[in-house]
């Protein structure tokens, strides 16, 4: 016994052997490691002193998953399936010993081996279809025989980790052991099994859960329904559904021999492609290239405020939620007060749902100081100005922090599209000041765009992806240009849907085409329901744009019950007679011709421009890489993440097509229109955007 090879270990203790492996950072079955413990299961059989394997994992946790970075390659046995008959024929009793977390892959093992125990802060889970996936090694086949095809079917859609005490209460796991001693109650419990003769007990021979779903279709169709806006537009929830349908309606087998094809449909399409690339941009988007990991980051203790409005109020919960100090600076007693209502009201809903205690309201609470004086900002390690978009007030706002806070702390804003360059004119420390763009709700959303102006310095830019990632927010480093990426490629799309309005499309029209591709909502339902009139000053009103007539006309949007669409009092749209005239009015002033204009043409129109948008924004270097742009766009502006954001899906199309049909709507696009140099170069070159290194 001994080393079976680089990762897994074989010992024996009296009559149990211990089979260990230990392959960094998350024992993910790689190769190495199913072959490990094929062989090692193999070699315990054979030793006739062994009368029972206990299979556990050293570091940090047991088996995290598969091997990701293996997919799309060619299968080197043994497969997974291969290790996971053998562990389950053994002819001894095997048992998993989990700590960490038993994910995927490592679950599914942990289903074939006879028993399982567990240390309380232990979870299992099948998180595969967050990556457009299914378990495919017999999870959903084992899962429903344990747990029952209803829990099952929302452990495999949700992917969320099971406690180890819910585990066991289901009979998924048979023993808690003491934290910290998982090995020798493994061994002490598998000792137990050998003394008591106990059963092998195999998960696919286990029926009454199963059984007693057959025959009620009504399970599926009740989830399949409650949970259809969830799943939308995504292959792998249904996938997993009609999984949990076999595993209740086929013999054990057959439904694997279902879960088999489904998986092998998910896995070589481009849903999953899209949902992989995503996971692994998500961890790109962190790396800097000129900023290197050991770069000097300053210590954020304490953070200013200035602006208790929505987005103040938001971005201040973001740091109460990790236990920072936050003080909050407002110009007018009644403006703090009311902002401070609604931090308190956004925290106590909270406490409705479960999802904190009362006490966590006041924990939190009692770090957040109101003021209505600059000067308390002066301790601040960092303050983030989060005021109206006025270059003027801002660089006001900024010559003022200049004198008040120490030095060494760092000045950002929240401008979302504002030249963060000539805000730092303002100051004589530049290279503190950079740009924080979170978006609203700024206490919900995930991303956070963290803006290099020309002299921030390295390590400001560090501690703010540092910061970003203490707060859990998804951080995508840009640079400075007007709309930053996000607003910049948006920009690109309202240009080409305002124009389609005067061509002859309706809203309602260009709202449909967008949802169906699988965003949460149109441009024009997003207007109505952020309000019309946002930056629409009354007096200085022309009618020289379809939404100034509307507002002119206190069609402002869901708020006055009427804006693009007719609304009833649940808010519910309908398409507006008012609104289409009014267009058609705007359209015969502009002397352009009417015609009808197809779903096709306003999705090509739409995306393809954000994607030649995103071309030029490599070009200019505002973006780092081609992923950092879906990242903004899945993480900002709901992207669907099954299309893998406008620069993935631009690939899936094939830059070649982008650019022709570019080429063939020409004038349409706008007498400014042009297309990206890049873009143009890599079609001719026959690349994808995910060739640029």
């Amino acid at each position: 016994m001994g080393a079976i090879n680089a990762v897994v270990n074989l010992a024996v203790e009296g009559d149990v052997a211990i089979l260990s492996l230990n392959s960094p950072p998350v024992n993910a079955l790689s190769q190495p490691v199913r072959a490990g413990i094929n062989d090692g299961v193999k070699q315990a059989i054979a030793d006739p002193a062994v009368k029972a394997i206990v299979l556990i994992c050293e570091g940090r946790t047991f088996i995290a998953g598969a091997d990701i970075t293996e997919f799309g390659k060619p299968p080197v046995p043994p497969s997974l399936l291969d290790v996971e008959d053998t562990i389950e024929n053994s002819p001894k009793p095997v048992v998993a010993a989990i700590h960490g977390t038993a994910l995927g892959g490592g679950l599914e093992v942990a289903l074939c081996c006879h028993y399982r125990v567990a240390v309380p802060s232990a979870k299992c889970g099948l998180p595969e279809v967050k990556l457009g996936l299914l378990p495919g090694a017999g999870g959903t086949q084992r899962l429903p025989r344990i747990v029952g095809p209803e829990a099952a079917l929302d452990l495999v859609t949700s992917g969320q980790h099971m406690p180890a005490a819910w585990a066991q209460s289901v009979g998924l796991v048979d023993e808690i052991v003491a934290e910290g001693e998982l090995k020798s109650g493994a061994v002490a419990f598998a000792k137990k099994v050998i003394a008591e003769k106990r059963p092998l007990k195999k998960v696919r021979d286990l029926n009454d859960k199963v059984e007693a779903a057959r025959g009620k279709p009504e399970i599926f169709a009740d989830f399949r329904k409650a949970n259809a806006r969830k799943f939308r537009g995504f292959l792998a929830p249904e996938y997993n559904i009609r999984c949990i349908e076999a595993a209740v309606n086929q013999p054990f087998d057959e439904g694997m021999e279902t879960e088999r094809q489904l998986f092998i449909e998910l896995v070589t399409g481009v849903q999953s492609a899209a949902q992989r690339y995503v996971f692994f941009a998500e961890r790109q988007a962190w790396k800097i290239p000129d900023v290197p990991e050991d770069t000097p980051i300053i210590p954020i203790k304490k953070v200013g405020i200035i602006g208790a409005g929505t987005m103040g109020g938001g971005i201040s919960m973001n740091f109460l939620n990790v236990g920072i100090p936050v003080t909050i600076v407002e110009t007018k007693q009644e403006a703090l007060d009311r902002g401070l209502k609604v931090i308190r009201g956004n925290y106590e809903r909270s406490t409705r749902s479960g999802k904190l205690t009362l006490a966590d309201v006041d924990q939190r609470m009692s770090l957040l100081t109101g003021s209505l004086n600059l000067e308390d900002l002066a301790d601040c390690d960092l303050v983030i100005e989060a005021i109206f978009e006025n270059m003027d007030v801002k660089q006001e706002v900024f010559g003022k922090l200049d004198r008040i806070v120490k030095q060494g702390a760092i000045l950002a804003t929240n401008t979302s599209a504002l030249d963060i360059n000539e805000i730092a004119t303002a100051v004589k420390r530049p290279e503190y000041v950079i740009g924080l763009h979170f978006f609203s709700p700024a206490n919900v959303m995930r991303l956070l765009e963290v803006v290099r102006a020309r002299h921030t310095s390295k390590s400001v830019i560090a501690t703010s992806m540092q910061l970003a990632k203490r707060i859990g927010k998804v951080a995508a480093l840009v640079g400075v240009c007007p709309g930053f990426v996000g607003n910049r490629v948006l920009y690109a799309r309202t240009l080409q849907t305002n124009a389609m309005l005067l061509e002859g499309a309706m809203p309602w029209d260009i709202d449909r085409v967008i949802y169906d591709f699988g965003l949460p909502m149109g441009p024009y339902q997003m207007a109505d329901l952020a309000g019309l009139d946002l930056g629409w000053i009354k007096e200085k009103s022309t009618s020289s744009t379809i939404r100034e007539v509307l507002c002119e006309k206190d069609r402002r949007g869901q708020k006055t019950g009427a804006g693009f669409y007719d609304y009833d009092a649940n808010r519910n749209q309908k398409p507006s007679p008012v609104t289409e005239q009014i267009i058609k009015d705007f359209a015969a002033k502009s002397g352009l011709p009417q015609r009808r204009i197809s779903d096709e043409e306003i999705l090509e129109r739409c995306v393809y421009a954000q994607i030649n948008e995103g071309a030029k924004i490599l070009e200019e270097g505002i973006a780092i890489r081609p992923s950092d742009i879906d990242i903004v766009w899945i993480n900002g502006y709901g992207w669907p993440v099954y299309r893998g954001g406008p620069m993935f899906y631009a690939d899936t199309v094939g830059l070649k097509n982008v650019v022709a049909k570019l080429k063939e709507y020409g004038p349409k696009l706008g007498s400014d229109f042009r297309i990206s140099p890049l873009l143009e170069k890599l079609a001719a070159e026959g690349k994808r955007f995910q060739d640029l290194k």
